[in-house]
């Protein structure tokens, strides 16, 4: 009757579907890590590190180094942000400093003032021309 069987609450032994909140008047200093998902309406200053999704909502606001799975941002953040898969700007977004991400989406009306490596789906000129080179092909 009182068992802790933690799929029937629909949570993994790994804690991956928890959501953790920081909400709007909160401020933390300092290095925060998680296995789960994060919900920031507050303010974070310093390193936030999670294998799930981090979602800055429109009070919320980072400094420093965040780095996740994927991303939605409506907030405001500044400092260095690395997204394995996608980050999602949403309009009322404001990016400064470094970006890497998998896939970037940016809805229009946000700020977006940072420089922005996209890592996975690019191919080199140069290595195309090689394999057309070697298969034949002639090359323009």
């Amino acid at each position: 009757m009182f068992s802790e069987n933690k799929k029937s609450r629909g949570l993994s032994s790994e804690g991956l579907k928890e959501q953790n909140k920081i909400a709007q008047g909160t401020t933390i200093t300092g290095n925060v890590e998680g296995k789960g998902s994060f919900r920031i309406e507050g303010k974070v200053e310093g390193t936030l590190k999670t294998a799930g999704k981090i979602v800055v909502g429109k009070t919320g606001y980072i400094d420093g180094e965040m780095e996740c799975e994927n991303a939605d941002i409506e907030g405001k953040f500044s400092g260095k942000l690395v997204i394995k898969d996608t980050l999602s700007l949403k309009s009322t977004a404001h990016i400064e400093g470094e970006v890497i991400a998998g896939k970037l989406s940016v809805e229009p009306g946000a700020t977006f003032n940072a420089t922005c490596s996209m890592k996975g789906g690019v191919k080199s000129l140069s290595d195309e021309r090689e394999r057309g080179k070697a298969k034949g092909e002639k090359t323009a």
